[in-house]
């Protein structure tokens, strides 16, 4: 099957080597000349044969506007889009709408994997019309993790980048109560080997995780994280989360708390925050802020 991918960042270099490992013919474009195949979006649609089937994985907001309303005038009737960025959920009803005036079907997909993906799969909540969705089977087969889980056709268009958004709300809270533990740990004078504590937890407990197993990295690392500001940044969807659990009146204590812990540490340099940031950028690649 053949795909055009567009945004060869973090993600989406990762993504279209998975893609083309499973045998699919992947076209990329990004603005970096270096990782792009084409020069421009239009030799990228030049490429592909109808019906054509294009993934944009550009940061939400403008840059992916500006991609959608390019498209929406190089494609033509029957080609589909995928949104696999960060969206919000509501922008994908706008674009549905755009592009479904061209007869062009929209597909909205939330992607979790960051930069482990290549090797595990990326879990891929997806949202739009069925006969849009199974157009782009092959590929999110491809892109997935193996076994029968890491897929799901959410619902209807919004419904899959509303579900990648309560996924990152919860993943705020988890990082938080492991940030508020070590914390603790590292305070008290009893506990003097905190990092092989946390590596304790890996098997057996109730608490062991992925982001467990990733704080352990970081913790490999930096034993106590003394290389970090205790800063960190919210991509959008920990708000977006709170905002929607406001709108449909659902109470959301933990995932609130966690994002304005995040504001705070943009007042002070927190511990906590110092494992929040290093989880961030275990998993995501996230920049961190290193003192000094």
């Amino acid at each position: 099957m053949q795909l055009g991918l567009i945004g060869l960042g973090k993600m989406g270099g990762n993504m279209r080597e998975r893609i083309r490992r499973a045998g699919h013919e992947v076209v990329g474009y990004d603005r970096n000349p270096e990782v792009s195949d084409v020069k421009s979006l239009a030799e990228l649609v030049e490429k592909l044969d109808a019906p054509r089937h294009v993934w944009v994985m550009v940061p939400a907001g403008t840059a992916t506007q500006t991609v959608i309303d390019e498209l929406k005038d190089l494609l033509e009737p029957g080609d589909t889009v995928v949104d696999g960025g960060n969206s919000r959920w509501t922008d994908d009803e706008k674009h549905a709408a755009e592009l479904g005036v061209r007869g062009i079907g929209f597909v909205d997909a939330g992607v979790s994997g960051g930069v482990w993906g290549l090797r595990n799969g990326y879990a891929l909540m997806v949202g739009g019309d069925k006969e849009h969705v199974e157009r782009l089977k092959p590929i999110f087969d491809a892109l997935k993790p193996e076994g029968p889980y890491g897929y799901v056709h959410a619902g209807r268009v919004g419904a899959g980048h509303f579900s990648k958004m309560v996924h990152n709300g919860i993943e705020y809270a988890m990082m938080q109560a492991y940030a508020e533990g070590w914390e603790l740990l590292e305070k008290v004078k009893s506990v003097d080997n905190v990092r092989e504590v946390f590596r304790s937890w890996q098997e057996g407990t109730v608490i062991r995780s992925w982001l467990l197993d990733l704080a352990v990295n970081a913790l490999d690392e930096d034993e106590h994280l003394e290389g970090l500001r205790g800063y960190a940044e919210d991509s959008g969807e920990g708000r977006w989360t709170v905002e929607a659990a406001v709108d449909n009146a659902v109470p959301l204590p933990a995932i609130t708390a966690s994002l304005f812990a995040r504001f705070a540490s943009r007042q002070d340099d927190s511990p906590q925050m110092k494992m929040i940031a290093a989880l961030r950028n275990q998993f995501g690649g996230h920049a961190v802020e290193k003192k000094g």
